[in-house]
């Protein structure tokens, strides 16, 4: 599950799906377990939940290079297209709403 955004830039809309994903960490009481994996650019932690390992990444690059991180994290624990979850923000969306979907991409 990677939360995309611009790191270090907490609390703007962009960087919505770190937020998520800082909330996920701690319901599944792994927000402690956060650590840098500089072989993705990336703060990773590790978390079980409904018997089904997670990998919960959080790029460490701005939002426009968040793919690469991904990528390599996928490579590193050996994920495919379908085991990835991308949480990001959507302007075409009304803030608050939700939408899941297969596959896409801008726009």
């Amino acid at each position: 599950v990677a939360g995309l955004g611009n790191y270090g830039l907490r609390g703007t809309r962009h960087s919505v799906g770190m937020e998520v994903l800082d909330r996920l960490a701690r319901q599944l009481a792994v927000a402690e377990g956060w650590r840098v994996d500089k072989r993705c650019c990336a703060d990773v932690a590790l978390a079980t939940a409904h018997g089904l390992e997670l990998v919960l990444l959080k790029p460490r690059r701005f939002m426009n290079l968040n793919g690469l991180s991904v990528a390599s994290a996928a490579e590193i624990y050996s994920l495919g297209p379908k085991d990835i979850y991308l949480i990001h923000d959507d302007l075409d969306k009304a803030l608050g709403k939700v939408a899941i979907k297969l596959g896409g991409s801008a726009r």
